[in-house]
């Protein structure tokens, strides 16, 4: 297996880089050209990245299935269970990740730092699991470059994947919840989004931030398969802590008409993470959202035949939304309250100042 080196004098925190630039020199072309002597082997020019925070539960269902990757990667933020422990017994490498806050978050510090020996990485959560019919595609696409253009960088810089919807222990096949991200790609050729940093934020990795990319982007059809097996409970309090994150999010939005300094553009024509972030900016000026989004999954997405799951999972995504809401008027009314504050702090020096 492929191994994946960590510059020295690299340190496991966060620190942002200089400038978002592209223009780095790559070595794509020798490595791509090289992918059929790893293929000889049984693995593709694939290093799989993986992040984590105490997913052992997640985490050996999504390792067994990755046997055909060069190589693989488990970026840790100090899990309190045997996380780490599973991950290196099945041979991954791990490396452990401390956020310090801002940018870059836990992914793209990891494609800053680590230096890869493959062109291509595939970035997957613990609870995740690549099927094999999606390995043939990926083989399919990459290693059709090799015999391409001596200059691969005319083909695509990044693959959308399809996120499959598992809940409730059933796979999903209405209601909407499934969607394309940005997961294969070449890590010299892409880069996250830099959105809205948020006071005292504990997330330590992005979550609603996409990926920036330099080049064509391809799709592959078949679609991962997501399901967390650490519970409702879990799954409730993650999307709580989103919604904190969003709701900053939205009122930079509102505020500045940007989400933030380095952003996905907007484009109803656009790919599917475009036109995706087209419809949320339509979304967040719509009254009524959290029934609309209720009707979009339940009825229109026909959630309803994924029977009472599906009306559990069509209420959550409306009441996330509620949460969001309700923040940004806790946010609106912070906002007051120190503009109150200063109001009559500026009049109180104003009185003391007067002469007497």
């Amino acid at each position: 297996m492929t191994s994946v080196a960590i510059p020295p004098a690299a340190a496991a925190t966060n620190t942002a880089p200089a400038a978002f630039d592209f223009s780095r020199e790559t070595n794509a072309a020798e490595a791509i050209r090289s992918s059929a002597q790893r293929t000889s082997e049984g693995t593709l020019p694939v290093t799989v990245l993986i992040a984590t925070r105490d997913e052992a539960a997640n985490l050996p269902k999504c390792l067994a299935a990755l046997a055909p990757a060069a190589a693989v990667v488990v970026v840790d933020s100090g899990s309190s269970d045997s996380t780490a422990a599973i991950a290196r017994e099945a041979g991954a490498e791990v490396v452990q990740f401390q956020h310090t806050g801002g940018y870059p978050k836990k992914r793209q510090w990891a494609l800053d730092t680590l230096e890869f020996g493959t062109p291509w990485v595939l970035l997957l959560d613990a609870d995740e699991v690549v099927p094999p019919a999606l390995w043939d595609e990926i083989a399919e696409a990459l290693l059709g470059e090799a015999d391409g253009p001596d200059d691969p960088i005319g083909g695509p810089s990044a693959y959308l994947i399809r996120k499959g919807f598992h809940f409730l222990g059933r796979r999903f096949r209405h209601g909407g919840f499934s969607f394309n991200a940005m997961l294969l790609v070449r890590p010299d050729r892409v880069r996250f989004e830099r959105l809205v940093e948020v006071p005292g934020d504990k997330l330590d990795m992005e979550v609603h931030e996409r990926l920036i990319v330099d080049g064509p982007v391809g799709r592959l059809n078949t679609p991962l398969i997501h399901e967390d097996f650490k519970g409702l409970e879990a799954y409730i309090d993650r999307h709580n802590r989103y919604s904190t994150w969003e709701a900053h999010l939205r009122r930079r939005l509102l505020a500045t008409g940007r989400y933030g300094e380095q952003t996905v553009t907007p484009k109803l024509t656009g790919n599917s993470q475009e036109r995706r972030r087209w419809l949320k900016r339509l979304a967040v000026r719509t009254p009524f959202e959290p029934h609309l989004w209720f009707a979009y999954h339940y009825i229109a997405k026909f959630g309803f035949l994924e029977g009472r799951a599906g009306l559990i999972a069509s209420r959550i995504r409306a009441d996330y939304i509620r949460q969001v809401r309700a923040k940004m008027h806790e946010l609106a009314l912070s906002d007051e309250t120190l503009c109150d504050e200063d109001v009559s702090d500026r009049k109180t020096a104003a009185f003391e100042r007067r002469p007497r």
